[in-house]
Formats: C-alpha cells, sequence, structure tokens
C-alpha cells in the first residue's frame, strides 16, 4: 500500500487536564511547544482547542489567533485545524474562531450521546458553521459519532452546504456513542466511498485504550490517523505518555509495519486539496 498516510495529533481537546497527565498542553506556548514536537515526529494537521486562564475549554477567538499565529511560524506547513466543538462554548460561540480562516475546522453535523451529556449539534447551528467555513474558505473535518452523520455530510456536500468532498473522521470509543466495532468500522468505509468517490479520504479516531485500534484499522486499511493526548492520556494501562509527539510516533511505527510512507505536509495538503501557504 503506497498512499501516504496524513497523521492527526489532536494536542489538548477540552477535558484531560494536569492532573490526568502533566505533558498534557494547556497554555498556548506549551501547546506550540508540544505541537511543534509531534510535527517533528510526523504528524502534519494539528487538531486545536484552546483553554483559559483557569485550564477550562474556551472558544476565545483571541486565544485561537495566538496559538494559529505560533504553529504556522514553528510548524510551518502543517495543517492548522480549529474545534468548533460543543465542550467549548453554546451556540455560535462555537465558531468565533472560524474568520481567523485556518486550513481545517472541524464540523459535528448530528447530536448523539456522550458519557453524561448530550452532545447538542441542532441543525440551524451545523447549517450556520457550515456556511461560515465557507464563507472563510475554511475545510470542514465532519466528525462522525454515527453512520447519520456521514449521510448528512454526503446531504449537505449535495445541496453546497459542504464546499468540496468532505473528509470524513469516524470517532469511536465515546461512552454512549458509537463503539468500537469491525463491522461497524468496515460499512463506515464503504458508505465513505459509495457517496464520495473511491479515492475520497478519510479519518478514524479511537478514544481511551481504543486509540491504538483504531490506529491500527486506520493505517491497515487506507485511511488516515487521528492520536494526540486528548484521545487518550496513556500509552498502555500502566504508563502515562510522555508527549503528544510519542502517541505520534506509535502511528509512524504502524506505518512502517504496513509499508506505508508517512505523508508529507505537502502531499496532507495535496490529498485535502489546501493551499500551500506562501511562508512555506
Amino acid at each position: 500500500m503506497t498512499k501516504p498516510c496524513i497523521i492527526c495529533v489532536a494536542i489538548t481537546g477540552s477535558l484531560p487536564t494536569k492532573e490526568n497527565n502533566p505533558a498534557v498542553p494547556i497554555t498556548v506556548e506549551e501547546q506550540i511547544e508540544s505541537t511543534q514536537e509531534a510535527f517533528e515526529a510526523g504528524a502534519t494537521i494539528a487538531h486545536c482547542h484552546v483553554r483559559d486562564d483557569e485550564g477550562k475549554p474556551t472558544s476565545d477567538p483571541e486565544r485561537f489567533g495566538r496559538l494559529k499565529e505560533g504553529l504556522e511560524k514553528h510548524c510551518p506547513g502543517m495543517i492548522v485545524q480549529l474545534s468548533t466543538g460543543g465542550r467549548s462554548g453554546a451556540g455560535q460561540t462555537r465558531g468565533g474562531m472560524l474568520p481567523l480562516s485556518p486550513d481545517m475546522a472541524s464540523l459535528s453535523v448530528g447530536s448523539n450521546n456522550f458519557p453524561t451529556r448530550v452532545y447538542e449539534n441542532p441543525p440551524e447551528l451545523v447549517d450556520w458553521l457550515a456556511s461560515e467555513m465557507v464563507k472563510y474558505g475554511v475545510k470542514p473535518e465532519i466528525e462522525a459519532f454515527d453512520l447519520s452523520h456521514i449521510l448528512k455530510a454526503a446531504d449537505m456536500f449535495k445541496k453546497g452546504e459542504i464546499a468540496e468532498t468532505p473528509y470524513v473522521q469516524f470517532v469511536m470509543g465515546v461512552k454512549n456513542a458509537m463503539p468500537v466495532d469491525r463491522d461497524v468500522f468496515d460499512y463506515y468505509i464503504k458508505t465513505v466511498h459509495r457517496l464520495f468517490g473511491e479515492d475520497a479520504n478519510w479519518c478514524a479516531a479511537g478514544i481511551g485504550a481504543h486509540q491504538i485500534t483504531l490506529n491500527d484499522w486506520a493505517v491497515s486499511s487506507g485511511g488516515h490517523a487521528r492520536t494526540g493526548l486528548e484521545d487518550n492520556v496513556r500509552i498502555d494501562r500502566d504508563t502515562l505518555a510522555p508527549s503528544n509527539a510519542a502517541l505520534v510516533q506509535r502511528v509512524v511505527d504502524l506505518c512502517d509495519k504496513y509499508e506505508r510512507p508517512v505523508a508529507t505536509w505537502q502531499q496532507a495538503r495535496e490529498m485535502l486539496n489546501l493551499k500551500v501557504p506562501a511562508v512555506a
């Protein structure tokens, strides 16, 4: 298999704390340093959240702006993907950073259960976030917590509400949402190819201990892989991950195992049809 594998590193998220793992980067400066290490290890997409002064999740555009500027300076060419996730704000505050015109942003197109709450993505908010992404030239990554989310993305694409072929990420292992199930995973791939074409790119993310399982499935099946401390703070049951870069290295090792090259940032941008930044 010769198709390069794009590695996305989810550096911080909304939930992990220093108490969970001291390596979790909280401040903008820590996030930039951790991402640079992950970039040098092989990651070409940085999935980003920001925290306030108390370490709590926020959608503050100013903080996102400083993080984006730092990543573009210290990780030239890396794809910056900002989160519009619901743990960081409510309503349209979730898209307040989109005028920054990052390369990409996450887009959840439907609601589902989370461990202790409903992850609400009402249609009017989904439509508004998608329209802002079109307006500011931001490529969405569809976070599919359910099969219906892939079908919804296809409907939005057909209507022109998503500008280009959707880049779908399968999220498995969230408690009360889609469990880690190989038959479902394979059907997700089949559905993406049926709706968007055999060459359509897709990604997969596993939560907690399932991270390495989904990494393996994705790399061995020709997809792209997400890793990072947002989804998993451990290397194994008994060992905390020393860094985001260490989790990226696990995916690099899987690429070696399955004889897939790790995508360079240039290859990742070409596959996802993203412009090449002038600085690079």
